[in-house]
């Protein structure tokens, strides 16, 4: 166990989780909605550092993030645990872990250790991945830490619950984060994820404006966030961010507690990825779905393929830095 960086003290030994948006009011001998962060004696507690329930080498594109050294590996971590209850969660095995009257999940695995092992894997970044590593902050900031000393970059893929003060502490250590945005309903939020929206979009905004570089992704949930309506609001969304933010849009599969809902047709894809690009977004992809030429980065202003993917491969690369060779347009990211 280590003690939680940032928490307040109450009276009566409650203490009050500053990490995400649930702001979570737990008494002694309570946990928090994730259910890895324990009031003991009026201290609030991690579970889960150093307890690693999941690692691998990930190409950097299954973040997915097309705009940071592409073309990379990432090594990736996790640890049990989650903040959210998404009904559709792909990795409800470990997120939804609710086994804790007996010990925590997972192997000891030392901060040095993950840092270590990742440059022996000639990876050149770490990603806090697979659950919410909101929820295991202090391994994966304590991590970031030794690992931008050793000359490494950071990765979150994270639900953007987060409050201000964590992307304060991220800020200079994070260099990169996939965020989800789930949709533009409140609704959908509180009855698929257990959340609510609008701390999601104010991390984005704040996250943005803090220097580190983000990317987006929506999984398209037929019925549920696949209108029309709700994607070109998505999309509005994203450019009244930023135009230069990248916009995943991914096909969902049956899964957990969803299972009664049908895959999301290529189609479905298509039509998001042309909202998006009539919206004005300058990078728009399509994934989760076979053979198609969505993944692909083309420059917005001349539309020259620039980077050529199959799957979370590489096929070509032609950018001269970050620059389109046809017609010298910047394109913007970590390339």
């Amino acid at each position: 166990m280590k003690e939680a960086y940032l928490y307040k003290h109450l009276s009566e030994k409650k203490v009050r989780c500053d990490l995400c948006a649930h702001r979570c009011i737990i008494e002694e001998n309570k946990s928090g909605i994730c259910r890895v962060r324990k009031n003991i004696d009026g201290k609030l507690y991690s579970l889960v550092y150093e307890k690693v329930i999941a690692q691998a080498v990930d190409p950097i594109e299954k973040k997915p993030l097309y705009h940071f050294l592409p073309g990379s590996k990432s090594y990736s971590i996790a640890t049990v645990g989650c903040n959210f209850t998404c009904l559709n969660c792909q990795n409800y095995e470990i997120s939804q872990y609710m086994n804790f009257n007996e010990e925590i999940a997972g192997k000891y695995y030392p901060v040095r250790n993950v840092v270590s092992d990742a440059k022996f894997l000639e990876c050149d970044s770490i990603s806090y991945t697979y659950t919410e590593p909101t929820i295991f902050f202090e391994y994966a900031i304590d991590s970031a830490k030794l690992a931008k000393n050793e000359g490494l970059k950071n990765i979150f893929v994270t639900n953007g619950f987060m409050s201000k003060l964590t992307i304060d502490k991220m800020t200079g250590l994070i260099d990169a984060a996939n965020i989800d945005l789930k949709s533009m309903s409140e609704a959908f939020y509180k009855n698929i994820t257990g959340a609510r929206l609008k701390p999601v979009l104010t991390s984005i905004e704040y996250a943005k404006s803090k220097g580190i570089w983000i990317e987006l992704t929506t999984l398209l949930i037929p019925t549920l966030n696949d209108s029309d309506d709700e994607i070109e609001k998505i999309a509005r969304f994203i450019k009244s961010v930023d135009e230069n933010i990248p916009w995943h849009i991914s096909a969902f599969y049956p899964t957990y507690k969803l299972t009664n809902i049908p895959p999301t047709s290529i189609k479905t894809i298509q039509k998001a990825y042309d909202i998006g690009k009539s919206v004005g977004l300058r990078y728009v992809y399509g994934g989760n779905i076979p053979k198609n030429k969505l993944e692909n980065t083309y420059c917005y202003n001349c539309g020259e393929l620039l980077i050529e993917r199959s799957g979370f491969a590489i096929i070509k690369n032609a950018l001269s830095g970050n620059k389109c060779p046809k017609c010298n347009a910047q394109i913007t990211g970590v390339l």
